[in-house]
C-alpha cells in the first residue's frame, strides 16, 4: 500500500496523463470536426482571388505566375493550381442562409455562386468549387438540402459532385431527391450526407460561439468531399473514362480590362419582402469588385472574416410558383430555369439591361446584352441571384 507521498504522486501523475490525453483528443476532434483549430482564419478559408489572405497556408506551392484561366470563372491561377483542378470535377455544395447560419464558411472560395429562395423567403446558395479552392482546404457550411431548380443549374456542369443534406422528396415536380437519380447522377457522385456521414460530414453546434439548432450545424470541407468523389471513381473522369469538361460550355470572358468604369456603385434588392434577406452590393472601383451586404451588414465568410465580393453580379428574373405537391404548407417552390427572360448584369461599375436563355435543363444559361450579343464576363467570381418576376432592383 503506497504511503501518502506516493499516493499524491500517483494522483498528480494521473492528472497529468488525463490533461495530456484530453488536450490531444481536443486537437484531433477540432481538426476533424470543424473546431477552432481548423476554422482559424489564419489556417483556412481565404481565396486566391478577390479575398486573398496572405496568412493562409496553401497545400501546394502557388508562387508562380498566374497564367492559367479557370474554365468556370476565367480567373487566372498558377500552373500548379491547374495541375490540381484538372484531376477533379467541379464540386457543387448547398449552403444555407438562415440567420442562424451566418456567417457561412467557404463561400469566398467558390468560383460561381447561385442564390435564390429555398422556402419561406429564406434564400440558399449553391456554390461551385473548382479552381479557387484548388490550393487550399476550405471548411464549408452549414450544408443544407437539395432543391429541384438548383439541380437545373448544376446540370450545366456535366454531373459535378453534388453535396447536400437530403432534400425535397415529395412525389411531384419538386422531388429533388428523385430527380438526382432520374437526371443521371449516380449514388457515387451524389454526395448526400445521409449516405456518407462522419468524418466527411460533422455537426458543430458552437461554431458561431453560441448554440444553434441542429439543422444549422452540418459541415464538411472541399478536400474531404473531393476525396469521397475520387474514392468512388469520379475525378476529372467518371468510371467510364468520360472527361467531365468534354461537354462543358464555358461562358465568354473579357481578355482585357474595361476602358473605363461606371458610376453605378450601389445595388439593392429583395427576394421576398423580408428585410432579413435583403441584399445590397457596393462597387469598389479601386479593386473593381462588388462587396456584398445583407440585412444592412457586410456579408462575411467566417473562415476569413472578410467581406464577400464578386467581379460579376448577375440578377436573373424567373417565374416563381408553388409546387402544389401536397407537402405540408405547400412550401416547395419551382422556378422557371429554362426558356428566356430578363437579366441585369453588373460589371465595372456599369449595368447591362440584358436577357438570359437556357434551352433545356442540361443547356448552359447564356446571358446577353441589350443588342443580343453574349456577355463577356470579367475574369473572377460570378454571383447569380435569381429573383421572382416583377421584383424591383435599385441601382
Amino acid at each position: 500500500m503506497p504511503n501518502k507521498s506516493g499516493k499524491w504522486k500517483l494522483i498528480l501523475g494521473g492528472l497529468v496523463v488525463y490533461l495530456l490525453s484530453a488536450g490531444l483528443t481536443y486537437g484531433i476532434l477540432a481538426r476533424g470536426t470543424g473546431g477552432a483549430l481548423f476554422t482559424s482564419p489564419v489556417s483556412d478559408g481565404a481565396t486566391t482571388g478577390e479575398n486573398a489572405n496572405p496568412d493562409r497556408k496553401s497545400l501546394i506551392d502557388i508562387t508562380g505566375n498566374k497564367t492559367e484561366a479557370c474554365p468556370l470563372s476565367g480567373e487566372k491561377f498558377t500552373k500548379a493550381e491547374k495541375n490540381i483542378w484538372q484531376t477533379r470535377r467541379p464540386l457543387a455544395v448547398m449552403i444555407e442562409n438562415h440567420q442562424e447560419a451566418r456567417p457561412q464558411s467557404g463561400l469566398s472560395d467558390a468560383d460561381v455562386i447561385y442564390e435564390t429562395v429555398a422556402e419561406g423567403g429564406i434564400t440558399r446558395f449553391m456554390a461551385l468549387f473548382y479552381c479557387n479552392a484548388a490550393a487550399f482546404e476550405s471548411v464549408l457550411g452549414p450544408v443544407r438540402s437539395a432543391r429541384t431548380y438548383f439541380l437545373d443549374w448544376a446540370s450545366e456542369y456535366n454531373f459535378p459532385l453534388y453535396a447536400h443534406v437530403g432534400g425535397a422528396n415529395t412525389p411531384g415536380p419538386a422531388n429533388a431527391l428523385g430527380q438526382i437519380g432520374d437526371y443521371g447522377w449516380s449514388a457515387a457522385n451524389d454526395l448526400n450526407q445521409f449516405s456518407i456521414g462522419y468524418p466527411t460530414f460533422w455537426r458543430d453546434y458552437e461554431r458561431l460561439g453560441h448554440t444553434v439548432a441542429t439543422e444549422h450545424t452540418m459541415y464538411s470541407t472541399t478536400e474531404k468531399l473531393w476525396a469521397v468523389g475520387a474514392k468512388r471513381g469520379f475525378t476529372n473522369v467518371d468510371p467510364d473514362e468520360n472527361e467531365w469538361s468534354d461537354d462543358f460550355i464555358p461562358w465568354q470572358f473579357a481578355t482585357k480590362a474595361a476602358d473605363e468604369t461606371g458610376s453605378t456603385t450601389a445595388i439593392s434588392y429583395q427576394f421576398w419582402d423580408y428585410e432579413e434577406y435583403a441584399v445590397s452590393w457596393q462597387y469598389d472601383s479601386e479593386n473593381n469588385v462588388y462587396k456584398r451586404s445583407h440585412s444592412g451588414r457586410p456579408h462575411k465568410d467566417l473562415n476569413t472574416d472578410s467581406q464577400l465580393t464578386a467581379k460579376n453580379l448577375v440578377i436573373q428574373f424567373a417565374k416563381e410558383s408553388k409546387a402544389n405537391d401536397g407537402y405540408e404548407g405547400n412550401v416547395h417552390l419551382l422556378y422557371g430555369t429554362t426558356g428566356k427572360g430578363e437579366a441585369l448584369i453588373f460589371m465595372d461599375g456599369q449595368v447591362v439591361e440584358g436577357t438570359w436563355s437556357k434551352a433545356k435543363r442540361i443547356s448552359r444559361t447564356v446571358f446577353y446584352d441589350d443588342k443580343g450579343k453574349e456577355i463577356k464576363f470579367n475574369p473572377g467570381r460570378i454571383w447569380i441571384s435569381v429573383l421572382p418576376l416583377g421584383n424591383k432592383v435599385d441601382y
